[in-house]
């Protein structure tokens, strides 16, 4: 098996835990009193559970990236959305619907234009002390800004989660060529800041996602799966020397991608809008079964009265 095909390999399976990982997330938010700390959620074993499961998608990205570039093992972030899709109709009892299929659709097919693009070779290129540091302090400074109160908090959390994997994927990959490679000492300053802002992002971008899936799957995901590869491959493009293949005329496909993917990523967006109020629409037809039933249970209190009084 060649590095191409070990990455996306790898990637697939990835995906597929971090998508039951968001559903095991999204869960446990719908469940989860707003002003719950993240103390309390220490104490749940569905928190731990979604944990393991992130850790081990984030295990398998990490082993995808030893093999292929940013660009390509990014974007194959999104089947994270497309499976989850399934995951989460079938964990809400319901089936998917037709605009959900559309969106999934939409979706792979961009993400398909997307790979032909791709830059194919592995990577050998990793940050400087410097840019790590600048990454870095780049991050949390346009995720303090998005942290801060104001409206749509959790699609803005979402996209800072998606930011801070994304950030943390680049590390990464960083961190394993640098290791990989026996030319290189393994115990440099540079290996052990890249580790501390890798571990400090993913942290980070897992807390940032459970607070956005308080509101939902659909939306915060959809976010969540566009910013991530938009920020690796933000950083790939520019400090790493990745390009995309065809040069000047890749461009092309890759941008009909993107725009497939985001067609298809709204469409999900939509779809998870129309079934919520499916769902909230139970609660006017359980208050008016309790209001007919109001008369009826006063007249029988009143014929158990006159029946008391008689005796």
């Amino acid at each position: 098996m060649n590095a191409t095909l070990a990455a996306v390999a790898l990637s697939l399976v990835s995906a597929a835990a971090y998508a039951t990982a968001a559903v095991a997330q999204a869960r446990l938010a719908g469940r989860t009193a707003p002003g719950t700390g993240t103390l309390r959620l220490l104490g749940r074993g569905a928190w731990w559970c979604a944990v393991g499961l992130n850790a081990a998608g984030a295990l398998l990205h990490v082993a995808a990236l030893k093999y292929g570039p940013l660009t390509l093992v990014q974007p194959l972030g999104a089947l994270t959305l497309v499976a989850a899709v399934p995951l989460g109709a079938r964990a809400a009892g319901r089936r998917v619907t037709v605009t959900e299929w559309r969106g999934t659709l939409l979706t792979l097919l961009g993400l398909g234009a997307l790979l032909l693009t791709a830059g194919g070779a592995a990577p050998h290129e990793t940050l400087t002390m410097t840019e790590a540091l600048a990454v870095g302090a780049g991050t949390m400074a346009l995720v303090a800004g998005l942290s801060r109160p104001g409206a749509r908090p959790g699609l803005r959390h979402a996209a800072a989660s998606g930011i801070t994997s994304g950030v943390a994927s680049a590390l990464t990959q960083t961190l394993t060529v640098a290791v990989t490679d026996h030319t290189r000492p393994l115990l440099d300053a540079r290996l052990v800041v890249v580790a501390v802002l890798v571990s400090a992002f993913a942290m980070g971008g897992l807390l940032l996602s459970q607070t956005a899936y308080r509101g939902g799957l659909g939306a915060p995901l959809a976010v969540v799966t566009l910013a991530n590869p938009v920020a690796a491959a933000a950083i790939g493009l520019a400090l790493l020397g990745e390009r995309f293949q065809g040069g000047p005329a890749g461009l092309v496909p890759a941008l009909l991608g993107t725009v497939a993917a985001v067609r298809g990523v709204v469409l999900l967006t939509r779809a998870q809008a129309q079934t919520a109020p499916a769902v909230a629409g139970a609660a006017p037809a359980t208050a008016s079964r309790v209001v007919i039933s109001g008369p009826r249970v006063a007249r029988r209190e009143q014929r158990r009265r006159v029946g008391a009084g008689r005796h």
